[in-house]
Parts: structure tokens; sequence; C-alpha cells
């Protein structure tokens, strides 16, 4: 009988591959913030802002001080450490010469930046104050407390102007209105935002955010805010009633702060999902994302977007500073209103051309090699090395997938030495929460328990540890898992309501849980 043989089929990692990236204007303008450069403070950066004038300092509030940062040369310029509890929401005054923060033992203070001395004190609040502000006209400031209060002070005779105990919860964000030294806005964390005119010391509007209100901001307008809580921000309009114009989620963490950059044409949003994205402010549609390595309590942008400082829940601060145009005349082009004379077609061309490697045809990748010869373990192995796991993870879950085709997964994990089990358990904590792997990570966590469920008691300290932190992620998954088929479930009765058609209603299913069976099956196995 003749000896038939078939083609190898090589492993497909194409369905693994990310969508590809669409290199855009904005793409490329806050790319050029560069690298960052990471200040360590000695507790959590509760607040940031930057002075309005040049050479635009930054002030950083953390625990019982106010730092203020030269962003040249990323150093500390003033230490301001006049508080005896910690110290919050340290801000600039319009020309830059003042600085004001409240307090953990609820007193407001006032400082001249250069000489670091307290100017004022105003006290009058019976919990601590965690945001101040100066007014539009400069002479007063504001303060929101804790004990549930907005109070204004006149900056030269030290007296509270107005107060205001409309909320019924903490104040954590307010802002003072950019057109009027009269109008402040504050939120609260009894979901509320409140409108205030202390001419006439009322309440003028009210909106329920949904969320505790943790950031709020004028439009340059100052006739329409945003409030950002949960996950979500929301534009109100004053004009029409409190109107809701927009709510945007894509956060899936607590949004910390909000901020206006480029002229005003942009917005930003931190949160604790370790995120800041940055919106087109007139369609509200996300057209950057910064990451970072913690969860964002604060952020500010200095003028002219030349300065990113983002501070974090571990004290760190990441100072990110513009590269400059080579040319002087792109220089003074930089004002960002938003215009395409920030980019010529030549970048991107050569961006593109940048990314493209050189191909050798015919090379078959080691891993197939491996397979071929049905060496499944060193197939494995190979794309476990970290340059692999890290650069191309599609590649890993294309020869896991490959082999729990052909149903050899188990053979080739249980040739698998210490160390390369190490790198496995890695690879599966950090890629669990991509799309992209989700399902293939979880058919393999499966076989994996089914192989080492009698030895992981002999595993290395690391190793265990490893798993241990692997299966509580999986853990947290599965309740995911199970929101989204709660969703799904209310969704269907919504659709069925409507006279949805049933296809369509399968449709829906098939799309919002496809990994439920798998994560059910390892519950079992686990």
């Amino acid at each position: 009988m003749a000896h038939i043989s078939f083609p190898f089929k090589k492993t497909n990692k194409t369905v693994y591959q990310k969508p590809a990236s669409v290199i855009t204007e904005d793409t490329i303008y806050w790319k050029k913030l560069g690298l960052p450069v990471l200040v360590k403070e000695f507790g959590a950066i509760d607040y940031l802002d930057f002075s309005p004038v040049e050479p635009y300092y930054f002030a950083a509030t953390c625990s019982v001080r106010v730092q203020v940062y030269d962003p040249i040369t990323k150093v500390v310029a003033k230490n301001i450490s006049k508080f005896v509890e910690a110290a919050y929401g340290g801000t600039f005054r319009g020309d830059g010469r003042l600085i004001v923060a409240g307090s953990e033992e609820g007193a407001v203070k006032l400082f001249d930046v250069q000489s670091k001395n307290v100017l004022r004190v105003f006290a009058g609040h019976t919990a601590p104050v965690h945001r101040t502000f100066f007014t539009k006209d400069q002479l007063k400031v504001l303060s929101y407390s804790d004990d549930k209060s907005v109070s204004m002070w006149d900056i030269s005779t030290e007296e509270k102007i107005a107060s205001f105990s409309e909320h019924t919860d903490y104040i954590r964000a307010g802002a003072p209105s950019p057109i009027s030294p009269d109008i402040i806005l504050s939120g609260s964390y009894d979901h509320t935002v409140k409108l205030y005119d202390c001419r006439s010391n009322e309440v003028v509007l009210t909106v329920n955010h949904g969320s505790p209100v943790e950031s709020t901001l004028f439009l340059p307008s100052g006739g329409i805010f945003i409030s950002a809580g949960g996950t979500e921000i929301k534009v109100w309009d004053i004009f029409n009633g409190g109107k809701q114009l927009a709510s945007i989620s894509q956060h899936h963490k607590t949004v910390t702060t909000l901020r206006l950059a480029s002229n005003n044409s942009r917005l930003m949003s931190a949160s604790l999902d370790r995120h800041v994205k940055i919106y087109d402010i007139s369609t509200f549609k996300v057209v950057h994302n910064i990451d970072f390595p913690n969860a964002v309590l604060s952020m500010a942008i200095s003028k002219h977007d030349d300065t990113l400082a983002v501070g974090m829940i571990d004290g760190i601060i990441s100072i990110r500073k513009r590269e400059k145009p080579a040319r002087q005349s792109d220089e003074k082009k930089g004002l960002f209103k938003f215009a395409p004379d920030h980019v010529n077609s030549g970048i991107i061309e050569e961006t593109q051309q940048k990314t493209k490697k050189p191909k050798h045809k015919n090379q078959e990748p080691e891993y197939d090699k491996f397979l071929r010869k049905m060496e499944f373990s060193k197939a494995l192995s190979t794309v476990l090395k970290t340059y692999v796991a890290t650069r191309f993870p599609e590649r890993t879950a294309a020869v896991i997938q490959e082999m729990l085709r052909r149903k050899v997964l188990h053979v080739a994990m249980d040739g698998l030495n210490e160390k390369d089990i190490g790198t496995l358990l890695k690879y599966f904590k950090k890629n669990l929460g991509e799309t992209r792997f989700t399902r293939v990570i979880i058919d393999a966590s499966n076989v994996f328990v089914d192989v080492f469920q009698t030895q992981i008691k002999s595993f290395s300290e690391l190793n265990l540890w490893l798993y241990t932190s692997f299966m509580k992620e999986l853990s947290e998954e599965i309740e995911v898992c199970k929101r989204v088929s709660e969703l799904e479930g209310a969704i269907c009765m919504l659709m069925a309501g409507s006279q949805i058609s049933n296809g369509e209603t399968t449709e829906l299913n098939d799309t919002l849980a496809p990994s439920s069976k798998a994560l059910k099956e390892i519950v079992i196995d686990v």
C-alpha cells in the first residue's frame, strides 16, 4: 500500500491578533508627551494643579504638605508643610502667586508661593475640607467640606461671605463659574450636583448624577457643566433647566478627575482603572488613551498641553513633558485649536513604515517545527519564553489552541519544568482579562488543573503564589460572567416585551455570554 503524506498545516495565530490601530492626529499629538518621569511622594496624591502662568509650576497635595514642582527639572521648587494634619486640594490663583488648600482639621489656608508664608486661615468648617478654589474675580475663596457645607470667604477680611448646607453627605467636588464670581458649583456623595447664586444665597439648580460625585467642571461658556462619579461622566445644560446632554461610560472603575485641555477642545478623565482618557469635546468620543501602572487619584495638564502630571494612589507622580518641535515655526503653531498643522501626511507614512518589519519567506516558526515532530512540551516552552509571551501573546494563545484541538495539551503541560510552569501561570494571569484570549485560557486552565491537581502542594513558593492568585482572579472573572448572565436575562425580557424576533434574540445571547459554560466547568474542576 502506497504511503500518503499530508502537508503540515501551520498554526493559525491571525485570529488572536489585535485589530489594526488607526493613526490619527490626536494619537500623534498626545504621544509626543514622551516617556514619563516618576517621582515618589510620601502618600497618595490627593490633588494636582498647574500654575496658569509661566514657568507653569504644578502643586502636588499629599500627606501633610503641598509640594510645588518645576516641570522641567521634575524637582520640588517649594515645600509648603504648615499643616498639622493631612492637606487637601491645593490650588493656584490666576496670577500663580497664591495657593489655597484645605486640611483634615477643617481649616482653609492661604499661602504666598514665593515665601511659603501663611497669609490667611479661614476657620469655620467642622470637618475636613477636601476641595478649595479661587473665584473668577480672584478676590474670594471657595471651600467644600465633609461637614456637608460649601463656604465662600473674602480674602481681604478673612470673613465668611456665604455658606450653603443643602447637601446630605460629604462634598468632595466643586468648581467656580468661569463667567461670574457669584456662581458656584458643588458635587456631593449624596449623588447630587448643585448650582448656587451667592447674591441671593439660593440653590438655583440641582441635578442627580446617580453616583457619588468625585469631580466637576464648567465649560468656558459657563452654561454647561460636567460631573464625574462612579464609572460615568455626565454633561448638563444650565440654561435648559439642568437637561442632561450626554452620558459617557468609558471607564470601568470610579472616575476621579476631570480636566480640559487643548485650548478647551478636549476633555480628559482619570480613573481608578489606571487609565486617562481624552475626548473630543464636540462629540464626547474617545480620541486617545494613556495607561498608568496604578489607580489614578488626580491629574492636571499645563497650558498648551506641554506637561501632563498624574498622581497615583501609591504616592507616585508621573510627569510627561511634551517633546518640542524641531522647527521654530512649528512651535508657534502649538495652540491646538484642533488644527491639522500639528500633523503632516509624511508623519503618518513614516510611522506606518517604521511599524512594518521585514518578512522572511519560507521561514518556519520554531514552535511549528516542534509540533511537526510531535514534541509538544518543547513547542509549548518555545512560546512561553518571556520575549514571545510578552511581545507576541497571540502566538502563545494560538499554539495552546492548536494543542487543545489535537487533545495533546495535557501531554505538553506534563513535560514542563518548574520554570515553565511559573511562566505559564504568569501568562494566564496577565491575559485572562484580554477578550482575545479569555476562552483559550479558561479551556487551558481546565487542563492545567487536571494535570497538576496532585502536584500543586509540591510547587515552589513562587508558583504556588501564582497559582493561588490566578485562581482568585478566575473567581472574579466568574462573578463578572454571572453579572453578564443577569444582564442577558434582563435584556432578553425587554426584547421579548418589545416583540423582537427570536432570531435576533438568539444572536444577542450568543454575543453576550460566550464563555459562561466554560467558566462553570472550571468552577466544578477547581
